[in-house]
């Protein structure tokens, strides 16, 4: 007896694993169609101010305060930063002691003109000798008028350590931070003049010809959900040396709201060369990886079975990418549910779900009765 189980052991061990069944799985299928594609261009661009200063002080010496920070929007008269100003002050005292000197000449020579001209009217002195005083007199004259120059000259250097903002707008950078040593002229802050805008774009060289000064483009803000009009103010007439490109300036309508430095698409306009082509269009659902290249699901409607194919994608509109190769019109692919199929697998059809009538039954996967309002596993959504 015991012989007798232990055979029958051995040979329910020996029965081979019964192989699981790929699911097959609802798949929402996609006809290849071509439709037209505008061929139409668009660049990127950054929106600048239309004028941006580097400003800085004029004279030399040492950063002791600076006032505002960056992207702080300032008056005009409003001061920016200080250097120490004791040197220029010093020199200004000194000038101010060579006006006195220069002054107390002055009226010294003008009081010996004025005796010895009474004298001369009193034929006591030759005129010549009023002519010579009378030279003092004008070389007294022109020493306060260089001492007060100089006095003036000082003055302004006291007033040039103090840097004030020219005209109201943005700062936009920051060069230079307290302590620092500065020569003459060294750029401290940036400041974006308020009021229009420009739209700086890179043309290429191949697409220069399409636009003039005067011309009306289309600008697109990021996420904005609108459009302006913008007109081509400056051309650049030579390519820039490391990109070959061409800076174009386009001008913004005065309040157009976008800040400084945010990204907006210019669409050029479509000329006669620009027609409308056929291309094929997917749904960005329908992009897979594949050994780091992109591919989709192709279906094989006679084994009713997918396979992944390779594609090349030319270029994106929004949730649309269009097929530059891989694919032929008349085919189907799976635009969801892509990452959970396998090459070879079985699919069907996805069918959306019907409502139906209340109170009445339909047939589930098992062969029961199902509620109203369920949905079969033929119509399943695809996972």
């Amino acid at each position: 007896m015991w012989l007798s189980l232990a055979g029958l052991v051995g040979l329910s061990a020996c029965k081979p694993a019964e192989v699981r069944q790929e699911p097959v799985r609802a798949v929402k299928l996609m006809l290849i169609q071509a439709t037209d594609v505008g061929a139409g261009v668009e660049f990127a661009g950054e929106v600048r101010a239309r004028v941006e200063t580097r400003l800085g002080f004029r004279v030399a010496g040492k950063l002791t305060a600076r006032h505002v920070e960056l992207g702080q929007r300032v008056k005009a008269g409003q001061v920016l930063a200080d250097l120490d100003p004791r040197d220029y002050e010093l020199a200004a005292d000194a000038a101010r002691a060579q006006v006195r000197s220069a002054q107390t000449q002055w009226e010294l020579a003008q009081a010996d003109y004025k005796r010895y001209k009474e004298l001369k009217d009193q034929s006591f002195i030759s005129g010549a000798e009023l002519e010579r005083r009378e030279s003092t007199l004008k070389a007294a004259q022109a020493q306060l008028d260089q001492a007060q120059a100089q006095l003036r000259t000082q003055g302004n250097q006291v007033g040039y350590a103090r840097l004030v903002a020219d005209h109201a707008g943005v700062v936009t950078a920051i060069e230079a931070e307290v302590g620092q040593v500065l020569a003459s002229g060294t750029p401290v802050v940036r400041l974006a003049q308020a009021g229009a805008n420009d739209v700086v774009i890179a043309l290429p060289e191949d697409k220069l010809g399409l636009l003039k000064v005067g011309q009306s483009v289309v600008v697109k803000p990021w996420g904005a959900g609108r459009e302006d009009t913008a007109q081509v103010r400056d051309i650049a007439a030579s390519a820039d040396g490391v990109t070959r490109t061409f800076t174009v300036k386009l001008s913004l309508p005065k309040g157009d709201g976008l800040p400084l430095g945010s990204t907006v698409q210019v669409v050029l306009p479509r000329t006669d060369a620009w027609s409308r082509q056929q291309a094929i269009q997917l749904p960005t659902s329908a992009l897979r990886q594949d050994g780091g290249k992109t591919a989709v699901w192709v279906l094989d409607s006679a084994s009713m079975t997918v396979r992944s194919q390779l594609i090349e994608v030319g270029t994106a509109d929004g949730n649309q990418v269009v097929v530059a190769a891989g694919l032929q019109p008349g085919q189907e692919v799976v635009v969801a549910g892509v990452h959970v199929l396998s090459p070879g697998q079985k699919v069907t059809r996805y069918v959306p779900a019907t409502a139906l009538p209340l109170g009445t039954t339909q047939t589930a996967p098992g062969g029961g009765p199902a509620q109203a309002g369920t949905t079969s596993a033929a119509s399943a959504s695809p996972r």
